[in-house]
């Protein structure tokens, strides 16, 4: 039984020495030569990544372009409706069956052209019963005036009354107004059988006809034979803005205002016109006035029916420094721009705005011609900020004519009532708009 007990002893002896002696056991372990480096090597890494932070610090890549002046047209741009000029729907003056047809659709024709024929010969028999009814009443006139010489002579020798003189009198002036009668018959009966030739009362192009040879017509028919419309020129029909008003009358008083017919990008012009009409009228209930310009249209890019763009120049605004729209920022000292220095650096010029689109602007004061402007990169620019500039490719590659376009608005408002857009916060706690918050490309790097 001692033994027993002298077991159990030693085992838990042994059991107490073991749980003590396991903490160094594992430290031994986990602090081995290799790992001790390991851990080194990481703390380096660390102080070398937070270095690399740190150097990550550097200029500013921003794009950049270049202001430029020159004349700059002022436009209000809408969409317009082409509209022949002249349009006529050919119909018949008569009835009858139609003979024949004297044109292929899609032909131009020239006014005093037969365009189509209907069958004559009713109209040229009753001429012709017209015609002989003149006759016969011609030959009574005849007999009725050697009845007056004879009576005439009969009265002086009192062989006759005076009454049947007097008679004979009346009875020649009812031949000579029967006679009167038949040649206006004839001359109706005559313009009856010439509307069985049918023709065009002005030049044009003629249309897609509605009705074929052999078919019996009416004057009475409403669908006509064909439509022919001058399209050479051709007019098109636009509204503008009730607000442009007074600067187009305005600038009409001058002289004829140009007119631009536009392809379907709204950037080729198709054709050049001026502008007939301003409507008497403004439409109240969508607060535009209608507009109808002519074009001459020689290469037939414009069509009855067809949308098209439109631009209406109402002023020139003369030698105008322009700058891209991406340029401009606000504050809250008004509009600026930020410049790129000679030294890579950032400088912010206050400027004055005058009228704009959505792609150029006219800079009235505080910038000159040829400065170079920053367009983007604006979220980590500040005031005299390092900078690394690249060409804005996208700017300079932009149409250099200068022109802004006015697309169904009223004139341009001032600073003070224009909306505030987004504003990006610089370091610096500058709010600026630019292109990088607003959807628009941002500057490499970024």
């Amino acid at each position: 039984m001692k033994r027993v007990w002298r077991l159990v002893a030693w085992i838990a002896g042994l059991a107490v020495v073991a749980a003590l002696a396991l903490p160094f056991l594992t430290t031994g372990l986990t602090n081995r030569p290799g790992q001790q480096a390991g851990q080194q090597a990481g703390k380096g890494g660390g102080r070398e990544g937070g270095k690399g932070k740190r150097g990550a610090d550097g200029p500013t890549p921003v794009l950049v372009t270049k202001s430029f002046r020159a004349d700059v047209p002022v436009y209000v741009e809408g969409v317009g409706t082409g509209q022949a000029l002249i349009s006529v729907l050919i119909r018949s003056q008569v009835d009858g069956i139609l003979n024949t047809l004297n044109f292929t659709e899609g032909q131009s024709v020239k006014a005093g052209d037969v365009i189509a024929r209907i069958d004559p010969r009713l109209y040229q028999a009753t001429l012709d019963q017209d015609v002989a009814k003149k006759k016969l009443d011609e030959a009574t006139l005849a007999n009725a005036h050697r009845d007056l010489d004879r009576y005439k002579q009969l009265s002086a020798t009192k062989a006759v009354t005076q009454q049947q003189y007097d008679t004979q009198i009346a009875t020649v002036a009812q031949s000579e107004a029967q006679v009167a009668i038949d040649q206006a018959t004839i001359d109706s009966a005559r313009t009856t059988l010439s509307y069985t030739d049918i023709t065009s009362p002005i030049a044009g192009r003629t249309g897609i006809r509605n009705v074929d040879v052999g078919n019996l017509i009416h004057a009475t028919d409403t669908t006509g034979i064909v439509t022919v419309s001058q399209i050479q020129p051709i007019s098109v029909i636009f509204n503008v803005p009730q607000q442009e008003l007074p600067r187009i009358n305005k600038a009409g008083l001058l002289n004829q205002l140009d007119v631009q017919a536009l392809d379907g990008t709204g950037k080729q012009v198709v054709d050049h016109g001026k502008l007939i009409v301003v409507n008497n009228t403004i439409d109240q209930t969508t607060g535009t006035v209608k507009l109808k310009a002519d074009f001459p249209n020689p290469q037939l890019q414009l069509w009855p029916g067809i949308f098209t763009n439109v631009r209406l120049q109402v002023e020139t605004l003369k030698d105008a420094v322009i700058v891209p729209v991406a340029a401009l920022q606000r504050g809250p000292n008004g509009s600026f721009v930020f410049l790129a220095g000679a030294d890579n650096k950032a400088k912010m010029r206050p400027i004055t705005l005058g009228q704009q689109d959505d792609t150029q602007a006219v800079v009235t004061a505080g910038l000159d011609s040829g400065e170079t402007v920053i367009t983007s990169g604006f979220q980590k620019l500040t005031d005299g900020g390092a900078i690394q500039p690249s060409p804005d490719k996208a700017a300079e590659a932009a149409d250099k004519t200068p022109g802004l376009h006015q697309p169904g608005v009223s004139p341009v408002p001032t600073e003070s009532e224009m909306p505030a857009r987004p504003p990006e916060r610089a370091q610096d706690g500058t709010r600026h708009h630019g292109r990088d918050g607003g959807g628009h490309r941002a500057s490499a790097g970024e």
